[in-house]
């Protein structure tokens, strides 16, 4: 007898989805199907990953446009660090400090002897 009552609980959840249509859908009645009940945690979970999948891709979306963002900001400051470094090079010349002394009006002058090592006995 209880194998019966199974049978035909299976055979009425089969007939539910047989007269499945848009408007069911639509105003919600499909969803108080007793077939459809049971696979509500189901379709729950199933939304709840779809959430995490989408929530994910704007983060990963959002995470490349900040590491764009920091690459292009490298790539200037490395532009900058090059400037600097051949402007410094070309400033420290012999030739362009002698230069720059005479500008500035600063009594000094070139050596004309090499330098002298000092020995000191103990």
């Amino acid at each position: 007898m209880l194998g019966k009552k199974k049978l035909k609980d299976f055979i009425q959840s089969k007939e539910d989805f047989k007269d499945f249509s848009l408007r069911d859908l639509l105003n919600g009645r499909i969803l108080t199907r007793s077939s459809l009940s049971g696979q509500l945690p189901f379709i729950v979970f199933i939304a709840f990953l779809g959430f995490v999948y989408i929530g994910n891709h704007y983060r990963v979306e959002k995470l490349m446009r900040q590491i764009d963002k920091l690459n292009k900001e490298v790539k200037e400051l490395r532009y900058e660090s090059i400037t600097v470094s051949s402007e410094l090079m070309f400033m420290s010349k012999q030739s362009e400090v002698s230069k720059r002394i005479r500008a500035s009006n600063i009594i000094l002058e070139e050596m004309t002897e090499p330098p002298r090592i000092l020995k000191v006995k103990n």
